[in-house]
């Protein structure tokens, strides 16, 4: 049984990889410092796979408490790297934040793991490394052009930082997964997006809104050069996502992968406005939605979704879910909350 340290396993995207991972035969040891999570989360992991995951709370920018546990956990086979601030808005208001946590963080995992031989990194990256894309839908050889916000600026610089690390080793092998929209939540309704105050992505905000948590919606922009004004957006459902995570992985530990670092975008091919993903809640969820047109937020694209060709030719993984599933398990989510 493989052992997996998975960082930030108790977010959002690195709790459902982590059940993923524990139905697929793994052993997990997560770390996360909780600053945009909860303990309450492994409660979720634990009582959908009936099996409890070593966790470890200190914060990666400790680079001694790093050193330390990977000292202690010198076992790992594998390593998900989720640990990082994730929303673009608060990426433009705090850089400095972000280009310390979402870089240093690396940067010492990254040290400790090279120095152990540890080999098989997966790293969580994002579309925003693409910024504004001039072609829809977005293929991994699209170009990396100036990034948008600081948020994508430390997705770019973070697989930088991989593929200088992957030249320089030719042991070690790593695969940067640049998804898309990642929304909903496990069918169990035990784990799903939980931010901490209030929510910076669309989706929570729209079920909290809902659940009349929320006064009112904002919807910043309506004249892009879109169908309806909004921006469109590739929302794919997060237990997708998570199984993604689980195949790169295998494919790595198995020795299947052609080059030292691949990069594959995960998504579902369709772009989708927010008025779109507005009405998709409003039809799952029987209620209408208070929502407001509002000025424009700056770092936000256009436009973003994916070709996922490599990603279901090579990996063998396609996205299941509708967007319509995945809303609907949203709003399940929510109600437990």
């Amino acid at each position: 049984m493989a052992k997996i340290l998975v960082t930030g396993g108790l977010g959002y995207i690195g709790s459902h990889t982590v059940v993923a991972l524990q139905e697929a035969g793994f052993k997990v040891v997560i770390v996360d410092n909780l600053s945009n999570s909860s303990i309450k989360v492994l409660e979720g992991i634990v009582a959908i796979t009936k099996q409890t995951p070593e966790f470890e709370n200190f914060d990666l920018r400790d680079k001694q408490s790093t050193v330390a546990f990977l000292k202690k956990h010198n076992d790992i086979s594998g390593v998900i790297h989720f640990a990082a601030s994730k929303a673009v808005g608060e990426s433009v208001e705090n850089p400095l934040l972000y280009y310390e946590n979402n870089i240093n963080t690396l940067i010492y995992l990254l040290q400790e793991l090279n120095r152990n031989g540890n080999t098989n990194f997966i790293f969580s990256s994002s579309c925003t490394v693409y910024g504004q894309a001039d072609v829809m839908p977005i293929t991994e050889a699209a170009p990396i052009k100036l990034a948008e916000s600081p948020y994508g600026n430390t997705k770019q610089i973070g697989e930088a930082i991989i593929k200088d690390v992957c030249n320089a080793n030719k042991n070690f092998n790593a695969i940067a997964l640049r998804y898309f929209n990642p929304i909903g939540a496990h069918s169990s309704a035990k784990i799903g997006e939980l931010p901490i105050g209030v929510p910076q992505n669309l989706i929570p905000y729209i079920t909290q809104t809902g659940a009349g948590i929320r006064e009112q919606l904002f919807v910043f922009g309506d004249n892009y050069p879109t169908t309806d004004g909004t921006c469109v957006r590739d929302y794919i459902h997060v237990v997708d996502i998570a199984n993604a995570h689980v195949i790169a992985l295998q494919r790595l530990l198995n020795k299947e992968n052609q080059d030292n670092l691949e990069v594959y975008n995960l998504g579902t091919g369709i772009g989708s406005t927010v008025l779109e993903v507005i009405k998709s809640f409003e039809h799952v969820s029987n209620k209408k939605l208070n929502y407001k047109i509002v000025n424009r937020r700056e770092g936000d694209v256009i436009s973003a979704y994916a070709n996922t060709k490599k990603a279901n030719n090579t990996l063998g993984w396609k996205a299941k879910s509708s967007l319509d599933d995945a809303m609907l398990s949203a709003w399940k989510w929510q109600q437990t909350l």
